[in-house]
């Protein structure tokens, strides 16, 4: 597969290391780890129980990196698990995975975070809160909201998708800015909170009564698919491996600082989070960040770090909208996607069309309801990553292949360590969440349908 299309109007390799390293942080640290730990207090009850799940995840994310920078660095080209599911499986397979991506993989995540963004400043203006929408179209998980907290979702959406028209280089600029200040934020929030906030230790041994229904170990697997759609940005530099410097060398080592810094971030956010407020008044509680803030520096202080947590999920959005448009355009660049995906403005370098399809499409999903979103995202890119892991047991009998050793230290431990967790995620998301997993596996059967009805049919 060629690395690079040739002529004026292709994609250049502009980013370097820190571009690569702020594009996994920047999708890594957002809508999850700002929203998911308050609805984890309801499900579990238990601050230890939270904290494994979180480190379980990051263990979990660690050997998807580790993965990842071995297929990356034998396939140095944009589409991620399109790249890989394809030269492993076939042409059915990759297109599937890059159907899943437009939908779950990238427009889902970009509604769910603009979502979580209105949400943090519905503190200063509550109807832009969950649970304010001014219309709702039917109930539970099969409703439809729309309200302020959709109408600014949508406004952010549409304007990092115009940002990223105008040129790779320039969006670079702004991310790595978003990343630096998102980065000042959590840091600040963690250091202050412990240092000078009115917290308790003892809330980590004060439990909180359950809501939900399953058993504990089921409950836990549960919520592995909240916090893998927190740490789901380890890959994120996979997808723009086409734009990358040296990215035999860039990938790799973007791939493991990006998770290695925010396993570290996201396990300080919890334990701040938990040592400002009682888990019994956290449950269910989304903008768990905000009420974090409130208790330890009072609520003067609360807005200003509301907004700043606002602006953290800014960088989450703009690096979404940045990263998804390059899994479409290398599909449709190998006549597996539409073909206007693969047209790329001859000024700016980008794949303008791809880019605001993808804003039209998560504008849309920002009136499904929040919980049923992640449950989607973390059902489909589990069932896809799992499969690209897999692969690599394909590629590694292939002469020529190179291995990358951490991957063959104790090698089938990393990948198959990480099949087996998301196979059990995959099944009891299924069983416990039924109506996001059959979603996500509806969008899965129409790729397939799509592709045998409409697309095999041309290839032959």
């Amino acid at each position: 597969m060629p690395t690079q299309l040739q002529g004026k109007a292709g994609l250049l390799r502009q980013l370097g290391f820190v571009s690569a390293t702020a594009l996994v942080v920047s999708n890594m640290v957002g809508m999850g780890i700002f929203t998911t730990t308050g609805i984890m207090a309801a499900d579990l009850g238990s601050a230890k129980l939270i904290l494994a799940v979180w480190l379980a995840g990051a263990l979990f994310a660690l050997a998807g990196a580790l993965s990842y920078s071995e297929l990356g660095i034998n396939f140095p080209s944009s589409g991620g698990e399109y790249v890989y599911l394809t030269r492993a499986f076939g042409p059915a397979w990759g297109f599937m995975t890059g159907w899943v991506s437009f939908f779950a993989g990238f427009s889902a995540p970009i509604a769910a975070a603009a979502l979580a963004f209105s949400n943090y400043l519905g503190y200063f203006f509550p109807s832009l809160k969950q649970g304010h929408a001014r219309y709702v179209l039917g109930s539970g998980p099969f409703s439809m909201h729309l309200g302020g907290e959709q109408a600014l979702a949508c406004l952010l959406i549409a304007g990092f998708s115009v940002l990223n028209c105008l040129g790779v280089r320039r969006t670079a600029r702004v991310q790595n800015a978003l990343t630096a200040a998102k980065l000042a934020v959590i840091v600040g929030f963690i250091a202050l909170g412990f240092l000078s906030g009115s917290g308790s230790w003892h809330h980590f041994s004060e439990p909180a009564v359950r809501t939900a229904h399953t058993t504990l170990p089921a409950q836990f697997v549960i919520s592995l698919l909240w916090v893998m759609v927190a740490y789901s940005g380890w890959n994120a530099a996979t997808y723009v491996a086409e734009e990358l410097k040296r990215p035999e060398r860039t990938l790799p080592a973007a791939l493991a600082a990006g998770t290695a810094l925010v396993t570290a971030l996201f396990i300080g956010l919890n334990l701040i989070f938990i040592y400002s407020t009682p888990l019994e008044n956290m449950k269910g509680v989304m903008a768990v960040g905000s009420l974090a803030a409130s208790n330890l520096f009072g609520p003067q202080v609360a807005g200003t770090f509301s907004a700043l947590m606002a602006l953290s999920l800014m960088a989450t959005v703009n690096a979404e909208v940045t990263i998804g448009p390059r899994v479409y355009y290398a599909m449709a660049k190998n006549k597996a996607f539409f073909k206007a995906a693969a047209t790329v403005h001859p000024e700016w370098h980008t794949p303008v069309n791809a880019i605001v399809s993808q804003g039209l499409c998560a504008m849309l999903m920002t009136l499904t309801p929040f919980t049923q979103l992640v449950y989607y995202i973390g059902f489909s890119l589990t069932f896809f990553s799992v499969l690209s892991v897999a692969s690599l047991f394909i590629f590694r009998r292939r002469p020529g292949w190179q291995k990358l050793r951490p991957v063959s230290f104790c090698f089938p431990a990393i990948p198959l360590a990480y099949i087996l967790v998301g196979a059990c995620m995959i099944a009891y998301g299924i069983v416990w969440q039924p109506v996001a997993s059959v979603t996500a596996l509806a969008t899965i059967g129409a790729g397939a349908a799509v592709y045998h009805v409409w697309l095999r049919p041309r290839e032959g």
